[in-house]
């Protein structure tokens, strides 16, 4: 299949070795006047070959292919043709696994996939495909570089804050779009003898976030876990919320904390919430808590972040030269409560700094 692509529109290339597949996503991506299919192809080798005929403006591309599978097709485009990727996943183990890979390796994102080939359920992630197609598609059009530039802010884009005197005990960060490259940029810049916990919602499916954690652990000096019910929390731990779940905390008059899992409240956008996590936090710590909200499309984190800069927290937001979209952190920021904004590469250093971290002295 190839379509003629107009400068007006934005042309997406599918491969996927799945005919049931190519069908559903060119419909469905037809269904959205902005998109345009120039073209499907059925594994790598064929993909490789109509890249520059075809010059798409962004390309899907299955995780798992006979042959060259879906991680060497993306090494392979983005060595010699190098253009957004968007990773098309199904919901195991083993793709999640290839599928962070593909991000570390250039992919722009992903989207999960939960149907079998026999299901037209596929309608789920329109929405979160074409948006995530248009943020990609915007980035290549503007001339930026996939790997966007780590900046400082202008000063005149925020005023600066003086934030909470009191050390945080403990940090809430929230992230989407873009966050699992980010975060396997920043946490393992994280000492092992970290001296507060970290929660962190990263908008991912169930299924997807344990294989996350689990690499997120293997690149960290830190512990990286994904979060269990009715844990205590331990100070240099990073908890990744469960797919599927809320996560909040309970913390009791001698100052244990635990982690409590739940599906409710039923009525929000993203589960796990950021707002959720974020707002639990202020309410248990107070003054001593830290939130960053970074890279993601739309507003979750905007009302948790507010609790925590109510409250007398410090919060934290990136910027927007080194977001992959400049979404959740720009809302913060536009309600002025954010103390601080800083690139991608200088969060850590900022966590570091407000908990007053010290590097253990060796004997």
């Amino acid at each position: 299949m190839t379509t003629e692509k107009t400068n007006s529109k934005i042309g997406v290339f599918i491969v996927d070795d799945s005919a049931f597949m190519r069908t559903a996503l060119s419909r469905m991506l037809a269904s959205d006047s902005d998109l345009i299919v120039v073209g499907t192809a059925a594994n790598g080798p064929d993909a490789l070959q109509r890249i520059v005929p075809l010059d798409p403006d962004v390309i899907t591309l299955d995780v798992q292919m006979p042959g060259l599978g879906g991680l060497e097709t993306l090494r392979c485009i983005m060595a010699q043709f190098p253009r957004p990727v968007i990773m098309v996943s199904s919901v195991t183990v083993k793709d999640a696994q290839t599928t962070f890979a593909a991000l570390s390796a250039g992919a722009f994102d992903y989207v999960p996939k939960e149907l079998s080939p026999a299901s037209l359920n596929i309608l789920h992630i329109r929405d979160d495909l074409i948006a995530k197609i248009k943020v990609a598609a915007g980035i290549r059009r503007s001339k930026e570089p996939l790997v966007l530039p780590r900046k400082p802010p202008r000063a005149a884009e925020l005023p600066a804050r003086t934030p909470s005197s009191s050390r945080p005990a403990i940090v809430a960060l929230g992230v989407s779009t873009g966050g699992p490259k980010a975060l396997q940029e920043i946490l393992p810049t994280l000492p092992a003898d970290f001296s507060v916990p970290i929660l962190v919602v990263q908008h991912m499916p169930s299924g997807f976030t344990g294989p996350f954690a689990q690499r997120l652990d293997n690149l960290c000096a830190a512990s990286v876990r994904e979060a269990q019910h009715g844990e205590t929390l331990r100070p240099g731990v990073v908890y990744i919320a469960p797919g599927g779940c809320h996560m909040t905390v309970e913390r009791s008059r001698n100052s244990r904390t635990t982690i409590c899992l739940s599906d409710k409240p039923e009525n929000q956008l993203h589960t796990p919430s950021v707002d959720i996590m974020m707002q639990s936090v202020a309410a248990a710590f107070g003054p001593l808590a830290m939130g960053v909200i970074m890279t993601g499309m739309g507003s979750d984190g905007a009302q948790g972040m507010n609790a925590i800069h109510r409250d007398g927290g410090f919060t934290l937001g990136q910027d927007e030269p080194s977001c992959a979209v400049y979404g959740m952190p720009r809302v913060c920021a536009e309600m002025g409560i954010l103390n601080r904004v800083v690139p991608l590469s200088r969060i850590t250093h900022e966590i570091l700094q407000a908990t007053h971290y010290r590097k253990a002295s060796v004997s």
